[in-house]
């Protein structure tokens, strides 16, 4: 009788430490899954931070090219007005120059 408590007492000791040991090692899991995801979510924040880093100096780059080329445009629209005055100028002189000469201006 006493062999058949010892092995229930040894039975109900070796299951409780397979319990035991079963949980630490689902804690283990649950702290590995955590600690992982974590680590994605740190790699997938840094990769986005990156994009759009890059994503800024591309638009800058854009931004620069566009002041560029508006500088540009109005450098030529101040070079054509001076031309449309020059002209203008020229026209009216060369209208009183013809009515001087006995003409009619067009």
């Amino acid at each position: 009788m006493i062999d058949a408590v010892g092995t229930i007492v040894v039975g109900l000791a070796a299951a409780g430490a397979a319990l035991i040991g079963h949980r630490g090692a689902n804690s283990a899991s649950q702290s590995g899954a955590i600690f992982g995801g974590y680590s994605t979510l740190v790699d997938n924040l840094q990769e986005e931070r990156t994009q759009l880093r890059e994503r800024v100096v591309e638009n800058e780059r854009q931004l620069a090219a566009a002041y560029n080329e508006l500088a540009n445009e109005r450098a030529d629209k101040a070079e054509l007005q001076t031309q449309i005055a020059t002209l203008t100028a020229e026209n009216d002189r060369l209208r009183e120059r013809i009515v001087e000469l006995g003409g009619q201006p067009t």
